[in-house]
């Protein structure tokens, strides 16, 4: 995608193919920097502060980390050990120990002295099979932006979504908006309601950055107003991503998202969750009880960060010095209430047989 012009993807390859390169997001949007991973520990500390977040490029990061970790010590025990570091970063999104998986796996059954440069070939792999599985969700989605324009000729499309799944949160593309940015590419009209998703605002800085370097009409809201929205005719349809979907069709995405989902369902708004097939957990059928939560630090709640009068960041207190806070930085959307899930290889209903219909070949272990 492009800023000021140029191209750019979230993760890339330094001139050297070793040095992993990323948009530092916790900069966004005040700062556009870039960060250079040198070695296991940056790649799990970028994974673990948010440097790099979204389910698909977690995923690919994690593969890149193994692949930095196989360059110092490609031993068995340093593998199984680099895998289990990366992994405890983050715990919800289920791309990153798919990745891990993949990659270790091929590691282990190759002699040590090839391993890092399977470790990179292959994350590399994950990388452009990522790039062309979001673009695919982009074009199947895109038929659900085109259908509602139809029935409203001359009127923009509104279309609401919440946190970041754009291209930010992938390697190229994104997953929920990828389908806006191919409508809007193909010239039709449409205009997205950007929740501010709090406690770490990914609508308001993440979401909002990447439509305006895009040029997408849009307008960033408070997280609570979706409903208002839609009980005033104000929403065509939502489009939101996941982190982890079970074989049932529940699917877990950032905090507040079920929330939506359950006023777009009074309000009979369609609501879409657009997802790549790693995203998918074979292994658990309901979401409530089987998907683990990531609880994050209770200073995202307590404190905020923003650009003062001076142009410089600032950090201040929201709330009481005394009063606690909890921060669960996911919740799980139930099955019933999504209306289809948008993946590579098309469009099916929240079902264990939709999604079995669509990946038939998938491991289910």
């Amino acid at each position: 995608m492009r800023i000021d012009g140029r191209d750019y993807r979230t993760i890339w390859l330094d001139e050297d193919g070793r040095r992993v390169h990323v948009i530092d997001q916790t900069r966004l949007p005040h700062r556009f920097e870039t960060l250079a991973l040198e070695s296991l520990d940056h790649a799990a500390r970028a994974i673990r502060d948010m440097v790099v977040r979204g389910a698909p490029l977690i995923g690919v990061t994690g593969a890149y980390g193994l692949a930095l970790a196989a360059a110092r010590d490609a031993g068995d025990a340093a593998i199984e050990a680099a895998s289990a570091q990366l992994l405890a970063t983050r715990p919800t999104a289920v791309n990153l120990r798919w990745a891990l998986d993949r990659v270790k796996a091929l590691l282990l059954a190759a002699p040590s002295e090839v391993r890092p440069a399977l470790a990179y070939a292959e994350a590399g792999r994950i990388a452009e099979e990522d790039v062309a599985c979001c673009e695919s969700i982009g074009d199947h989605g895109a038929a659900f932006i085109g259908a509602a324009a139809e029935k409203k000729p001359g009127r923009p499309v509104n279309i609401l979504t919440h946190c970041n799944a754009g291209w930010l949160a992938t390697v190229d593309w994104g997953t929920a908006l990828a389908p806006i940015y191919k409508a809007a590419r193909a010239g039709v009209p449409l205009h997205v309601w950007v929740d501010e998703t709090r406690p770490r605002n990914q609508g308001a800085s993440l979401t909002a950055f990447e439509l305006s370097s895009e040029g997408v009409p849009h307008t960033v809201i408070a997280d609570n107003a979706g409903g208002h929205l839609m009980q005033h005719g104000l929403v065509d349809l939502v489009i939101v991503g996941t982190d982890r979907t079970t074989r049932r069709g529940d699917v877990c995405n950032k905090i507040g998202t079920y929330l939506k989902a359950l006023a777009a369902h009074d309000n009979g708004v369609p609501f879409y969750v657009a997802l790549p097939g790693s995203t998918i957990d074979w292994r658990i059928e309901d979401g409530v009880a089987g998907i683990p939560i990531e609880e994050r630090n209770a200073r995202e709640v307590t404190h905020i960060a923003g650009l003062g009068p001076d142009g410089a960041v600032t950090e201040v207190r929201l709330t009481p010095a005394g009063s606690p806070a909890r921060n669960w930085a996911f919740d799980v959307t139930p099955a019933r209430y999504v209306s289809g899930l948008i993946t590579e290889r098309g469009v099916c209903p929240a079902t264990e047989a939709g999604l079995s219909g669509l990946f038939p070949d998938f491991d289910r272990v």
